[in-house]
């Protein structure tokens, strides 16, 4: 019983995969590809254990295509065109049954690995599945993107990981033999993160432990076997979300004693800076804004930086951003200025550009009326001139209101000196 028990009840069709209804449900946006074997390649991005191995796996099971898979931990160039040639010669070109190549950690992959794999997926030599925790818009290069489709898994709920649990002990061989009762399941669902895997270690850690075969779950069963094995931060856990939170929230709220403890407790971790500089660039526009649009200047000075100089020095780097934030003016004016704006598009739909507006290129856009009656501001005094430039249905509608800071208080001004009371 040396294997896993997270891998002796891995899923091996559809039916038996939990979680992913958006995907892989009745109405899933997968669901019908695989069903016809009709794959692209694509990134698998979700928090660990979501089951993004498990989903590659059963993808090459239902479409019966052969399956090659590499770990970007531990291989290179060489590895993957070893692995590309052998699947050349298994599948045949450009048919429904290419052969798939699966990448787990494909963040991890330098320019140059990404690169080798860019001749192999757009001549059809193989079908790329990628599995990453990281946003692939940062870490997979825009080329290989290009050519994915990208799909998101979301962490297990509640009900998902108390589906998974009672799977495990219905019909893993091990548990079978023992008598289980989950009576409390609160403390195994905080500790998994929703990470399905972590759960089931967690849940294995504590039956391997008990003497007998009547073993009874509660809360306090849990804590008590698991307190001398918390680590200080799990960055691909729980923590790493909680902790990032509590960063942010001390920024937004102006402290910087507590922005710099949490910007220490991730870097202790061992968080990937540039994940941390991110949320600093994040925070710079979304909580700073337009009360100091410096702000975002600072945050993307540190984000190049520390990609360039990396640890341990970047930590210098990241304490000054996080300092200068914490301690800046806030506003998220321009924050709510874009989703109240996204909202109305939403609501309105594709409403038609004033003709006014509209650019007027050719004669016949001229004889209908593009660009006719736009009066050019730099024609007026003080290079402004009163003009709608919202649709008609939506004229006058307010997205943007300045926030109390002496900043915006000044471009309130100079707004409502222009508009008249329009902001």
């Amino acid at each position: 019983m040396n294997e896993p028990l997270a891998e002796r009840i891995r899923p091996k069709t559809l039916e038996e995969y939990i979680s992913q209804a958006h995907l892989v449900g009745t109405n899933g946006s997968l669901t019908t590809q695989i069903k016809k074997g009709i794959i692209p390649s694509l990134i698998l991005w979700g928090p660990p254990g979501t089951g993004k191995t498990t989903l590659a796996n059963i993808i090459a099971n239902e479409s019966e295509r052969p399956f090659y898979s590499l770990s970007a931990i531990n291989s290179g160039v060489k590895d993957i065109r070893d692995v590309i040639e052998r699947a050349k010669d298994s599948g045949g070109l450009f048919t429904s049954k290419n052969p798939i190549l699966f990448i787990d950690e494909i963040h991890r992959f330098s320019k140059s690995q990404q690169d080798s794999l860019l001749g192999a997926v757009e001549k059809g030599w193989v079908t790329l599945i990628g599995a990453t925790t990281e946003n692939p818009s940062f870490e997979v290069i825009p080329a290989l993107l290009s050519r994915c489709q990208v799909y998101v898994l979301n962490s297990f709920g509640k009900d998902d990981l108390e589906t998974l649990l009672k799977r495990a002990i219905r019909e893993d061989s091990f548990l079978k033999t023992k008598n289980i009762t989950l009576k409390e399941t609160e403390a195994l669902l905080r500790l998994s993160g929703g990470d399905g895997r972590k759960l089931l270690n967690i849940f294995e850690l504590v039956i391997n432990s008990e003497e007998g075969d009547k073993i009874i779950i509660t809360n306090d069963l849990i804590l008590n076997k698991l307190q001398k094995n918390t680590v200080l931060y799990d960055k691909t856990g729980e923590q790493h979300y909680d902790i990032v939170s509590a960063f942010i929230k001390s920024i937004r709220g102006s402290d910087p004693n507590a922005a710099v403890y949490w910007l220490a407790r991730m870097i202790e971790g061992g968080e990937d800076v540039k994940f941390i500089a991110r949320r600093l660039l994040i925070s710079a526009s979304e909580d700073i804004g337009m009360a100091n649009p410096t702000a975002l200047v600072i945050a993307n000075s540190t984000f190049q930086a520390v990609s360039t100089i990396g640890y341990p020095e970047a930590r210098i780097l990241l304490s000054q951003c996080a300092v200068y934030l914490a301690t800046s003016a806030k506003s998220n004016s321009s924050y709510m200025a874009i989703k109240k704006a996204q909202e109305i598009v939403q609501k309105t739909g594709d409403l038609s550009v004033p003709l006014p507006l509209r650019n007027a290129p050719t004669n016949l856009m001229k004889d209908l009326g593009y660009g006719a009656d736009y009066r050019y501001a730099h024609d007026f005094e003080g290079n402004f001139v009163s003009h709608e430039f919202l649709p008609e249905s939506i004229s006058g509608t307010s997205f943007y209101s300045p926030g109390d800071n002496k900043r915006e208080k000044a471009i309130k001004a100079h707004l409502d000196g222009l508009w008249q009371g329009k902001y």
